[in-house]
């Protein structure tokens, strides 16, 4: 038995748990603000969702996937760019795991507010998180509070979506083993009152191999593993000459896009340096699954037709869905 208190385990010559080593020994998501505590009711505004107002354990707690299968704890979460797309993959994740009312419309568990949405698939909660760094570290800040309350456990958290690929064929799936920031660092810069505050971007590593091995049984389209460059903009921020400013030559783009491919970059996307890092610090196990629609180095406009656009979009959706299967113990579909 780990004695609680620092100066007796001090004492005793053991070392007192930490807050973080106590979450992960429970598999509960940890959150680091003391001040939750003091709250009379936390209103997750930007979900629509609240501690009083919502039974969040009930809601987000145990399910059956059908009568003759155990329960599971609820422990995946899949989020991406679009409410659309995120909510037919849940659809897509129903038919994957034989649920009930497969083929049906799912419901959005946000429907009162019009900033995000959420769907559920037994043990899938799929989420959308809009552009960039600000509006998936909103989603994400009220996300991780709501698996807090709602004591979920073991969740695992995977962002889907599209990205620029580097140096690689469109239509290749990069799972990412670091997110890097446009100085190819592993780090993101919050402002936390007039502070920077630098945290680490690291995702986790043994996730990423076991996403890969699930790719080998998918033969249809090239998945690796890689850095992910993130940037705050779709246009400068990713060195495109094609946005309403544009203040470099194309020697100077392609040199710089070089020097990410050789410093392991291999897709550019807009948020995955805050996923990894608020992940990281709250104990998620997570991974970003992204597709690359064109290869940078060879142009800057996506200009594959809407239909090869769609079959490129499911690429990560049907890695995602072996993934899970293959966790849960379920036979793939045919």
């Amino acid at each position: 038995m780990v004695c609680a208190c620092p100066v007796l385990a001090q004492c005793l010559g053991a070392q007192a748990p930490t807050l973080v080593e106590q979450d992960s020994r429970s598999g509960l998501v940890l959150v680091k603000n003391p001040h939750l505590d003091l709250m009379e009711e936390d209103v997750l505004y930007h979900l629509d969702l609240g501690t009083k107002t919502h039974n969040l354990p009930a809601m987000f707690g145990d399910i059956k996937l059908s009568p003759d299968t155990a329960i599971f704890d609820f422990q995946f979460v899949c989020v991406g760019g679009s409410p659309n797309r995120m909510r037919a993959f849940a659809q897509f994740m129903q038919r994957e795991l034989g649920l009930a009312g497969a083929g049906e419309d799912v419901a959005d568990i946000c429907a009162g507010s019009d900033r995000y949405a959420m769907y559920r698939a037994g043990p899938v909660l799929s989420i959308s998180h809009g552009m960039g760094i600000p509006s998936i570290s909103i989603m994400l800040h009220e996300l991780i509070k709501l698996l807090h309350h709602a004591k979920c456990r073991d969740v695992t958290i995977i962002r889907i979506g599209t990205s620029g690929g580097l140096g690689i064929e469109a239509g290749s799936v990069v799972i990412t083993d670091t997110a890097v920031d446009s100085s190819f660092q592993p780090r993101f810069e919050q402002v936390v009152l007039d502070d920077v505050v630098v945290r680490s971007t690291e995702l986790d590593k043994d996730l990423a191999e076991e996403l890969l091995a699930c790719s080998r049984d998918i033969p249809d389209f090239p998945t690796l593993i890689g850095h992910t460059m993130c940037t705050y903009d779709f246009y400068e921020g990713q060195g495109r000459l094609d946005g309403a400013l544009c203040s470099f030559s194309n020697e100077k783009k392609l040199e710089y896009l070089r020097r990410a491919y050789d410093a392991g970059v291999r897709n550019i996307e807009m948020e995955s340096t805050a996923f990894a890092a608020l992940c990281g610090l709250c104990g998620l196990k997570a991974a970003v699954v992204c597709v690359a629609l064109l290869d940078r180095l060879e142009g800057d406009q996506i200009r594959a037709s809407h239909e090869v656009l769609w079959e490129y979009q499911q690429r990560p959706q049907r890695l995602i869905a072996a993934f899970i299967r293959k966790r849960l113990g379920l036979f793939p579909t045919d």
